[in-house]
């Protein structure tokens, strides 16, 4: 299953032509689900049809704040208080294969992932500059909560959260923040 987790990874990763932003290759992304398999609580729901679809993953938020580190500025409340209850899930890939109903089966193995492991919030950060990515993952509902610079990382990523069920959706709205110089497509 690696190497069509892998195709997949390609597919739904297809650079448009002026996107700047360099992907991590097919290994990088192999060689990331294999350690994220190691990971405490790490699941992943997949979506069939005629073959791979979609699929989704990660693992439980620990509730010492600690996947938060380097968040800028302050951590909207109800963030923290669902990380800390362990009612948080980090996504480290949702994966959809191009195709018209790919925002539908987004949202299907999103809410599946946080619902198997009952999380109310779904995290996931996002290299900065990948703009289609950051995109993709609006479209679907994650909602972009602010910056977050790792320690020995150069990158800095979007930190953005995906509520699940009409009362977590309500606690945290009003907190989509806005990268420099865009809206929710970035500039």
């Amino acid at each position: 299953m690696r190497e069509d987790l892998a195709d997949l990874y390609v597919d739904s990763r297809a650079t448009a032509p002026g996107d700047a932003y360099r992907r991590p290759g097919r290994q990088d992304f192999l060689n990331r689900v294999t350690a994220d398999m190691g990971r405490p609580g790490f699941a992943m729901v997949i979506a069939e049809s005629d073959g791979l679809m979609g699929c989704a993953f990660g693992f439980p938020v620990r509730g010492d704040g600690s996947w938060w580190l380097g968040f800028d500025g302050v951590m909207p409340r109800s963030v923290g208080q669902l990380t800390v209850s362990g009612r948080a899930f980090a996504f480290s890939d949702i994966l959809i294969r191009p195709h018209p109903q790919d925002r539908r089966l987004a949202r299907r193995v999103q809410e599946r992932l946080l619902t198997d492991h009952q999380a109310s919030l779904g995290a996931t950060l996002v290299d900065g500059a990948d703009h289609a990515a950051l995109a993709a993952l609006r479209s679907w509902g994650w909602l972009d909560v602010g910056e977050l610079r790792r320690p020995l990382g150069a990158a800095t990523f979007r930190a953005l959260v995906f509520p699940a069920g009409e009362h977590t959706a309500a606690s945290l709205e009003g907190l989509v923040t806005m990268p420099a110089g865009g809206g929710p497509g970035g500039p």
